[in-house]
């Protein structure tokens, strides 16, 4: 007699965004449910240690049952199975997920046991393609079976049946428009898709199957052939593993549409055994940048899922990388909590940073195009890897890629020093906000006239990134932006320039006192050529740049007085210096240094402090101009 029940209150409606929503690609419904019969057989084998009164089958496997005349999949198990209250509790309540309660029971029992997916939510993925779904099972040491019955809706039925032994049938009446996945050859297909490294065999007949009239001795005695490899592609030796077969379960591992840019496939033996295979994808996600970001390198455990996300291998740096380590030595129900604290984790982690950064060298190498692709999207993330890790410096030096003043495209820092002309000591480089706004920056006029070559650093990471890097073959990176600057200089040269600054001390005193409340300094600039003056960055302080982002995340950080610098070859300075010799401390004098100090904020990118007044001086500036 079938006993009907309702579903949970809540649960018809989720049911209806699980089919219609949750799941975007229909054809994983049998990833799912595959996932789910791996797990039962899991189950069994574990629950079968405690209690020797529970059986396995000799060579337990799922099977696929497909019929295309009546538009009928069938997909059995010899697992665990479900009793009655099971079936009721597990499958009438939405994401309930037995395979989560049996974790929880595992955790307090310190068990270790194998586990897929978690039979809640990836069950309704069935009613993707069927419009009935009926379960018939029978629990392990239970004398009964039962069969479940739904139409994904607002209730299902639950009547006793039969079945010879322990385990579960999942029967699927498929929907009009979806009986190709009773088709052998479409089943085939999406096994070796999906799930072809599920550790239990996955078969199908060879021969018709007989009808459900007929026995189920009969049944048993049809010629079943193995689908899947039942071997994790990334077990397998790499010489046995095409670049299409990498390239789809990349696909099918992360969702992206687009092939990587490369992978690095390996295994590491000796005190500890594991197997990556890790993915550099093409495109950056839109949330890279983000807190929300999850890293993409799943964790397996002897080819067990364990868990996305696996953020305790893979340093921050490195969070574009795709794709999954399986450790032989973790235990099986191993928590975040354990990994933190874990030698192996931290072996691991050497292992993958090493691989990974090995699989770019490789790819800067060989294919400047694709790497220089990679760098478009990621070259900012990798670039906090000098920031965060200084064991790492020397391999990610080499990884660098910038624009610079000599260079129509990226250039690397063994580049830049194949370039330094005789004589020039030190790697220049300037931060900005953009290409455009360093390119005109007044600070690079000298560097230019002598021929060096500056890099051009614009992302928001480069002010940290550049102070872990530091040097580059015992060249040290020199801002162009810093007010203790250096350029070489004849004995000549030093001497008129202190003859110079000693004829305009008087003025350089005037400006001072003009600015005494922005300016720590003024001082004869070097650097300047075209330029009237330019603010930079006194001995350890910081760039006005740095000064802003440090605010846009809400640090406290007090005003920074930078030093000016005055071009003393200028027509502006040398008016300034005969209007000061003339009659010093005049209001004219006073506007127009404080016009100069002005402009020099805006050029660094820097708000002005009163811009009406700015205005207003400017426009005055003008009038006296027009009138001349």
């Amino acid at each position: 007699m079938s006993e009907s029940f309702s579903f949970q209150a809540e649960v018809s409606q989720v049911l209806n965004l699980v089919v219609n929503s949750l799941y975007s690609n229909k054809e994983i419904f049998l990833r799912e449910l595959v996932s789910n019969s791996s797990d039962a057989l899991d189950k069994l084998r574990f629950r079968s240690i405690e209690d020797k009164g529970l059986t396995q089958v000799s060579s337990p496997s799922i099977r696929l049952v497909p019929d295309e005349s009546a538009a009928v999949l069938r997909i059995e198990d010899d697992g665990i199975g479900m009793t009655k209250e099971e079936l009721v509790k597990n499958l009438g309540t939405i994401a309930h997920s037995g395979t989560q309660e049996f974790l929880s029971r595992l955790e307090e029992a310190k068990g270790d046991v194998s586990l897929i997916g978690q039979f809640g939510v990836g069950f309704y993925s069935a009613f993707l393609v069927a419009d009935t779904v009926e379960v018939i099972s029978r629990g392990a040491g239970a004398d009964a079976a039962w069969k479940w019955t739904s139409d994904g809706k607002s209730e299902f039925s639950i009547e006793s049946a039969e079945r010879a032994a322990h385990g579960t049938t999942l029967v699927l009446h498929l929907k009009e428009d979806e009986t190709r996945y009773a088709s052998s050859w479409v089943l085939r297909d999406l096994v070796r898709r999906y799930s072809d490294f599920v550790s239990y065999p996955i078969q199908m007949t060879k021969t018709p199957m007989p009808s459900d009239e007929e026995s189920e001795s009969e049944t048993a005695e049809a010629e079943w052939e193995t689908v899947n490899e039942a071997n994790a592609l990334w077990q397998r030796s790499k010489s046995e593993v095409t670049d299409e077969q990498y390239t789809e379960f990349y696909k099918h591992l992360t969702g992206d549409m687009d092939e990587p840019l490369t992978h690095t496939h390996f295994t590491v033996e000796g005190m500890q055994l594991f197997t990556g295979l890790l993915y550099i994808p093409k495109t950056a996600p839109f949330d890279l940048y983000t807190r929300e970001h999850r890293r993409g390198v799943r964790l397996y455990v002897k080819r067990v899922f364990i868990m996305d996300d696996a953020e305790d291998l893979v340093p921050v740096w490195l969070r574009f990388v795709k794709g999954l380590i399986d450790s032989d030595d973790l235990p099986l129900n191993v928590s975040r909590e354990l990994l933190q604290d874990s030698r192996i984790t931290r072996t691991i982690r050497k292992q993958l940073i090493k691989r990974v950064l090995d699989a770019l060298a490789g790819l800067a190498k060989d294919d400047t195009e694709k790497y220089l692709e990679f760098w478009t999207s990621f070259g900012p993330v990798l670039k906090e890897g000098l920031h965060f890790d200084y064991e790492n410096k020397a391999k990610l030096s080499e990884l660098m890629r910038y624009r610079s003043s000599k260079s129509e495209s990226w250039t690397s820092l063994a580049e830049y020093v194949e370039r330094m002309p005789e004589g020039q000591s030190s790697i220049y480089y300037i931060t900005g906000d953009n290409e455009q706004a360093v390119k005109r920056s007044p600070h690079l006029e000298t560097l230019k006239k002598k021929g060096y070559e500056v890099l051009y650093m614009t992302d928001a990471i480069d002010e940290w990134a550049v102070g872990g890097l530091g040097e580059y073959e015992e060249r040290k990176l020199v801002s162009v932006m810093d007010a203790d600057l250096l350029l070489e200089e004849s004995e000549e040269e030093k001497k008129e320039r202190a003859e110079v600054a000693e004829s305009l001390s008087g003025l350089s005193k005037a400006i001072q006192t003009v600015l005494e409340e922005t300016v720590s300094e003024v001082q004869i600039s070097t650097r300047l050529t075209d330029s009237p003056v330019c603010l930079v960055v006194p001995d350890g302080g910081i760039n006005a740049r740095m000064e802003r982002l440090l605010r846009a995340t809400e640090r406290d950080v007090p005003a920074q007085k930078r030093v000016l610098e005055v071009n003393p070859e200028h027509v502006l300075i040398q008016r300034l210096k005969g209007m000061h010799d003339a009659e010093p401390g005049t209001d004219q004098f006073v506007e127009l240094v404080e016009l100069l100090h002005d402009q020099a904020l805006l050029v660094e990118g820097s708000p002005i402090p009163d811009p009406q007044k700015f205005a207003r001086q400017v426009t005055q500036l003008l009038e006296r101009v027009t009138l001349l």
